[in-house]
């Protein structure tokens, strides 16, 4: 259960970022300018929420792509291991490696976290759409791995 207090809000402006991906390449938000972008934030490759939630936007992506989405996963994980992940689920999105910590904290998705009762330090699940314009659209603070495509899809209908 995380204690996470969102710093972020609907209609602001999505803090940038640049970072190293799986591949070997590098993205930033403002190359994406004039797309609707899903940044899902997880806390790590290969466990089973995260898994269960990507294989979930894997199975959706296609739906996605027609919407003119660019869906990005980011964990504190390493390039190496999110290319690992990448290539064991055959996931077609791009998953950025945020190892220094600056986009989760931006995001304000870095916080204290409580899991059978020990405290730590970790990424929540949290899910932001960002508009054409830069600002986010829509935030699921609280994801639930196994229906969150489907969300996101239904969100993008509604818009």
């Amino acid at each position: 259960m995380a204690e996470l207090v969102l710093k972020l809000k609907e209609g602001d402006p999505a803090p940038s970022f640049s970072a190293p991906t799986n591949g070997g390449g590098t993205i930033s938000l403002s190359e994406l300018c004039g797309k609707n972008v899903v940044l899902f934030f997880y806390p790590k490759d290969n466990t089973p929420g995260c898994t269960i939630e990507a294989c979930g936007i894997r199975d959706h992506f296609e739906g996605l792509k027609k919407k003119n989405v660019v869906v990005l996963g980011v964990s504190t994980d390493s390039v190496k291991s999110h290319d690992k992940f990448v290539e064991k689920f055959r996931l077609p999105f791009v998953l950025l490696a945020d190892e220094d910590r600056k986009i989760v904290e931006a995001y304000g998705v870095w916080g204290r976290k409580s899991f059978m009762g020990v405290k730590y330090m970790g990424t929540s699940r949290v899910t932001f759409l960002i508009g054409p314009d830069g600002n986010i659209r829509k935030i699921w603070p609280k994801v639930k791995p196994l229906n969150h495509a489907a969300e996101i899809l239904a969100a993008l209908r509604e818009a």
